[in-house]
C-alpha cells in the first residue's frame, strides 16, 4: 500500500472514530500516532508524540488563546453586554426594528471585546429577546437575529478562530485581526439593512419601542465608554506595535478584570465561573491543536497535503471556483463536526494548495472565518442555535426560520470578498505593509 493510500485510510479511520463518539482531539492523537508508527516505526512515533505535545503546550504563541478566552468570559459574567445593549436600545429602540438594530450593534461591540460567538449569543438571548418579546417582536425574527448576530464575535477582532488559523498557517495574528474589521463592519451593516427592509415589508414583526430623550441616551454611554476604551487600547497597541497579540490578551484581560472589580460587577462566584469556563474552552482548543500537530506530521510523511495540493491546483477550473469548492468543503465538514475542530483538521491539508494558487493567506483566513460563521448557525451542529434554544426555550424550527433570511448578509459579504479582496487586505497592508 502506498503512503498516500495509508494517509487516506487514516483520514477515513479518523472520521469513523469521531462518528463513534470519540473526541476529535483524541481521535487525531490515535490516528496520528498509529499511522506514523506504521509508516516510520514505533520508536519514532513515541518521540513524535512526546515532542509534539510538549511543544504545543509550552508554546508562548498559544498563550494568546486562554488569555482572550478569559477576557471574554470576564466581560460576559460582569454584565458588560447588558450595558452595551441598553445604550444601543436608547438610541435606536424607538424606530421600527430598532431593538433588532440595537441587538446587532451590541453583538458587534461585545464581540469585539469577547471574541466568543457562543458567549455573545447566550448573553443577548437572555438580555435582548425578553425586551423584544415585551414590545411584541416576532419570536422567529428575534431568536434568529440573536443567533446569527452572535457570530460577529468571531470575525471582529479579537477572534479565537483567527488566532488558531494564524498559528496553524504561521500567519501574523495582528494582520488577521486587522483584516477582519472591515468585513465584520460590512456584515453588521448588511444585517441592519436586512432588518430595515424586512420591517418596511412587514412592520408587524418588529414594532417600535420606547422613545428616550437625549439625556437618557447620553447617560447610558457612561456604562459602555470604558469597555470601548479597552478595545481601542488593544487595537491601538497592536497597530502601533506597543505589544504583541499575547501581550494584548494580557492587557485586555487585566483591564476588564480591574474594570469589573472597580464597578463591583464581578463577585467571587462569577470570577471562579469565568476562570473555570475559560480553562475548559482553552484546554479544548490546546488539545485540538496538539492533536492536529501529531496528525499533521503523520499526513506529512504520507505526502497527503502535497497530493491534495497538486490535485486541487490541477483541477480544470478557474482558481475562484476552486476556492469556492474548498469553502464548500469547510461548510459541509463543519456541518457534522464542530466548525473550529474541522478548521483545525482541514487547514493544514488545503493551505498548501491556497499558496500554490497564489491567493493571499490573510484573505483566505477571513474567507474561512466567514465560512465558520455560517456553520455556527446551520444544522446539524449549530452551536449558536443550541445556545439560543437553551436560554429562551424557542423551538429549533423557529430559530432556523429566523436565521435563514439573515444568511443573505454573510453570503453578500463573501461575494464581495471574492470580487474585491482588498476589503480584507486593505487595512493590514496599509498598517503593516505588503
Amino acid at each position: 500500500m502506498s503512503d498516500v493510500n495509508i494517509g487516506l485510510l487514516g483520514l477515513a479511520v479518523l472520521m469513523i472514530l469521531f462518528a463513534m463518539g470519540l473526541e476529535l482531539a483524541l481521535a487525531m492523537f490515535v490516528v496520528g500516532f498509529v499511522g506514523f508508527a506504521y509508516v516510520v516505526n514505533l520508536h519514532a512515533a513515541c518521540n513524535l508524540l512526546a515532542k509534539d505535545v510538549f511543544d504545543s503546550f509550552e508554546s508562548y504563541t498559544l498563550t494568546v488563546v486562554p488569555l482572550f478566552v478569559l477576557m471574554g468570559q470576564l466581560a460576559y459574567n460582569a454584565g458588560i453586554a447588558k450595558r452595551l445593549y441598553d445604550a444601543a436600545h436608547r438610541f435606536v429602540g424607538h424606530i421600527s426594528g430598532g431593538l433588532g438594530i440595537a441587538t446587532v450593534t451590541g453583538c458587534a461591540i461585545f464581540g469585539a471585546i469577547c471574541g466568543s460567538s457562543a458567549a455573545t449569543a447566550a448573553t443577548f438571548a437572555s438580555v435582548s429577546i425578553p425586551e423584544m418579546d415585551r414590545f411584541g417582536y416576532n419570536r422567529k425574527f428575534s431568536a434568529g437575529l440573536v443567533a446569527i448576530s452572535g457570530t460577529l464575535g468571531i470575525l471582529i477582532p479579537p477572534s479565537v478562530p483567527m488566532i488558531i488559523y494564524g498559528i496553524i498557517t504561521q500567519q501574523s495574528i495582528g494582520r488577521l485581526f486587522m483584516a477582519g474589521i472591515m468585513p465584520g463592519v460590512i456584515i453588521a451593516l448588511l444585517f441592519i439593512t436586512l432588518i430595515v427592509v424586512r420591517c418596511k415589508v412587514n412592520p408587524a414583526i418588529a414594532p417600535r419601542g420606547k422613545h428616550f430623550g437625549w439625556r437618557e441616551r447620553l447617560r447610558s454611554l457612561w456604562g459602555v465608554i470604558w469597555p470601548l476604551l479597552i478595545f481601542v487600547l488593544l487595537m491601538g497597541g497592536l497597530l502601533e506595535g506597543f505589544f504583541t497579540p499575547t501581550e494584548a490578551g494580557s492587557v485586555g484581560t487585566f483591564a476588564i478584570l480591574l474594570l469589573s472589580l472597580a464597578k463591583k460587577d464581578l463577585d467571587k462566584k462569577a470570577f471562579i465561573r469565568s476562570v473555570a469556563e475559560s480553562l475548559l474552552t482553552a484546554t479544548m482548543v490546546l488539545f485540538l491543536l496538539a492533536g492536529s500537530t501529531v496528525l499533521g506530521h503523520f499526513l506529512a510523511v504520507t505526502k497527503i497535503p502535497m497530493f491534495v495540493s497538486e490535485w486541487v491546483v490541477n483541477l480544470p477550473f478557474q482558481p475562484w471556483i476552486i476556492i469556492a469548492l474548498i469553502c464548500l468543503v469547510y461548510l459541509l465538514g463543519g456541518s457534522f463536526i464542530d466548525d473550529l475542530a474541522f478548521m483545525v483538521l482541514a487547514t493544514p491539508i488545503f493551505f498548501p494548495a491556497i499558496v500554490k494558487l497564489g491567493f493571499d493567506p490573510i484573505w483566505f483566513g477571513i474567507m474561512i472565518t466567514i465560512t465558520v460563521m455560517v456553520g455556527i448557525v446551520l444544522p446539524p451542529v449549530a452551536i449558536n442555535v443550541f445556545v439560543v434554544k437553551n436560554v429562551t426555550n424557542t423551538s429549533f424550527k423557529d430559530i432556523y426560520n429566523g436565521v435563514y433570511p439573515f444568511l443573505i448578509g454573510l453570503v453578500g459579504c463573501t461575494i464581495l470578498l471574492f470580487i474585491v479582496p482588498q476589503v480584507a487586505t486593505f487595512l493590514p497592508n496599509l498598517l503593516y505593509g505588503k
